[in-house]
C-alpha cells in the first residue's frame, strides 16, 4: 500500500456558517516552532494571550484564558464546571444551539427547563422573565448568536433579570465574538465562551472564555469540595466537577503564576489565538466590528438583489451570517454542490426545521471583505440561472455595490 502524499487541500473561500478561510497571518502564526510548556516564552504567550482577550470580551474578568478544545468543548467546560446534579437551568431554544446547551446541560445532571421560540425569532425580555419567575435557575445559558437561524439575541436586560432572580448568566457567543459587540461586564455576563473559526478568522481547536468573578466563586467551591474527597477518601459526600480534562478549577490554576499540570498547552493553537486577538486589536475592535456590518450589509442587500427572500428577523440579524430561503423547486443542495465544483465557493446548508429551505452565507473574519462578497454573489447568480431560476441580471452585485456606496 503506497502512502498519501504530502497534506495539499483545494483552494476554496468558505462563505458559509462557519469555519471560514483562515486569515494568512494567522496561519503563519501557527507554523512559528515549539517551546516547552513553562519556557518563559510559552508563560509570556499566555499572559499575553489572556490580556488581549480582555480586550475581545470587553471585560476586567482575570479568568479570561483559552480552553483547549474546539467550541462545543468550551461550552461543556462551563456548564460543566457551574452545574451540580439538580442545579435548575433556564434555556431559551431559538435555534440548533439552543439544543446543544439543553443537550449538554441536561448531561451535567441538571434540571433543564426552556423557552421555545420560533426559529427566526428572539426571545423577548418578558418571555424570559416569566420564564425565570416560574423555574427560578442557577443559572439562564443562552445562544448570543445561532448561525442555524442568523439571529441575534439581544442581552440588554438581561443583567437585571439575573440579579433579581438571583441566577448567574450564560452566554454562547462562539458565532459572534470579534464582529457583533459583546460587552460581558456591561451586559452582567458571568460566563462566555467562544471559538476562532468564525469571526475571529482562524481554525476550529481553541476557544477563548471568560468568567466573572461570581463565576469563579461557585468554580472554586466545587474545587474545594472535591479536594475535600479527595484528602477525606468521602467519595459520597458531594458533587465533584464531572469532568476531569474540562475542570476548570484546575484549568485556572494552569493558567494562574502557579502553573499548576493539568494538560499539555496546545501551543500551536495558543500561537493561533493570540494572533487571532492580536489583529482584531490592531483594526480596532469597533473597525473590525464595522467591518464585518458593512460587509454583512452588502450580502444582504445582494441576495434581496438577486429576487431571493431572507430568513429571519432582519431587526436582530447577526452581523456576520444571512439565511436565504431556497426558491421553490430547487434542489438546494445540489446548488451548493455546483458551486463548490465550479467556482471553489462553499455557501452553508441548514438542519433541523429549515433542513432543505434555507442556505446560510457567512460574511466573516478575514472573508469579510468586497471581493468575496462580489465573488460570491456573481457565483451564486450564475448557478440559479443554470438550475432555471430567473434571477435579475446582474442584480446581486449591483444591489451590493449600491450598499457598499451608501457606506461610503
Amino acid at each position: 500500500m503506497s502512502l498519501p502524499g504530502p497534506i495539499d487541500p483545494p483552494a476554496r473561500l468558505l462563505m458559509g456558517p462557519g469555519p471560514i478561510t483562515a486569515d494568512p497571518r494567522v496561519l503563519r502564526a501557527m507554523s512559528a516552532q515549539l517551546v516547552g510548556q513553562y519556557d518563559p516564552f510559552m508563560t509570556d504567550a499566555m499572559n499575553e494571550v489572556m490580556g488581549l482577550y480582555r480586550q475581545v470580551f470587553v471585560t476586567g474578568n482575570q479568568q479570561t484564558l483559552l480552553i483547549d478544545s474546539t467550541a462545543r468543548g468550551a461550552i461543556e467546560a462551563a456548564l460543566v464546571s457551574l452545574l451540580e446534579p439538580g442545579d435548575r437551568v433556564l434555556v431559551p431554544v431559538m435555534g440548533r444551539f439552543g439544543h446543544l446547551l439543553v443537550e449538554i446541560a441536561q448531561r451535567c445532571g441538571a434540571e433543564v427547563h426552556t423557552v421555545d421560540i420560533e426559529w427566526g425569532r428572539i426571545a423577548e425580555l418578558d418571555v424570559i422573565e416569566a420564564a425565570l419567575e416560574r423555574v427560578r435557575p442557577t443559572l439562564l445559558a443562552t445562544v448570543h448568536g445561532d448561525t442555524s437561524t442568523t439571529v441575534l439575541q439581544p442581552f440588554d436586560g438581561l443583567k437585571e433579570l439575573c440579579e433579581r432572580y438571583d441566577c448567574l448568566l450564560y452566554a454562547d457567543v462562539t458565532a459572534t465574538i470579534g464582529g457583533n459587540p459583546f460587552l460581558t461586564d456591561a451586559w452582567g455576563v458571568d460566563a462566555a465562551t467562544g471559538g476562532l473559526q468564525k469571526c475571529l478568522g482562524g481554525p476550529s481547536g481553541s476557544a477563548p472564555a471568560t468568567f466573572s468573578a461570581r463565576a469563579v466563586e461557585v468554580i472554586e467551591r466545587r474545587k474545594s469540595i472535591e479536594a475535600g474527597i479527595r484528602a477525606e477518601g468521602d467519595a459520597v459526600a458531594a458533587h465533584p466537577i464531572r469532568s476531569n480534562y474540562f475542570d476548570l478549577g484546575m484549568i485556572f490554576d494552569y493558567w494562574s503564576s502557579r502553573r499548576l499540570n493539568h494538560h499539555t498547552e496546545a501551543t500551536t493553537m495558543l500561537y493561533g489565538a493570540r494572533e487571532c486577538a492580536r489583529l482584531v486589536l490592531e483594526e480596532g475592535l469597533e473597525a473590525y466590528q464595522a467591518r464585518h456590518a458593512l460587509h454583512g450589509r452588502a450580502m444582504l442587500a445582494g441576495v434581496q438583489g438577486l429576487g431571493l427572500e431572507v430568513f429571519g428577523d432582519l431587526e436582530h440579524k447577526m452581523a456576520n451570517i444571512v439565511g436565504v430561503a431556497i426558491p421553490d423547486g430547487v434542489d438546494g443542495e445540489a446548488v451548493r454542490g455546483t458551486m463548490l465544483a465550479d467556482f471553489g465557493i462553499e455557501i452553508g446548508t441548514s438542519f433541523g426545521p429549515l433542513a432543505g429551505r434555507v442556505w446560510r452565507i457567512g460574511t466573516m473574519g478575514y472573508n469579510a471583505r468586497t471581493d468575496a462578497v462580489l465573488t460570491t454573489l456573481s457565483a451564486l447568480e450564475t448557478v440559479l440561472r443554470r438550475v432555471g431560476v430567473a434571477v435579475p441580471t446582474g442584480g446581486g452585485v449591483d444591489a451590493a455595490y449600491d450598499a457598499y456606496g451608501a457606506a461610503a
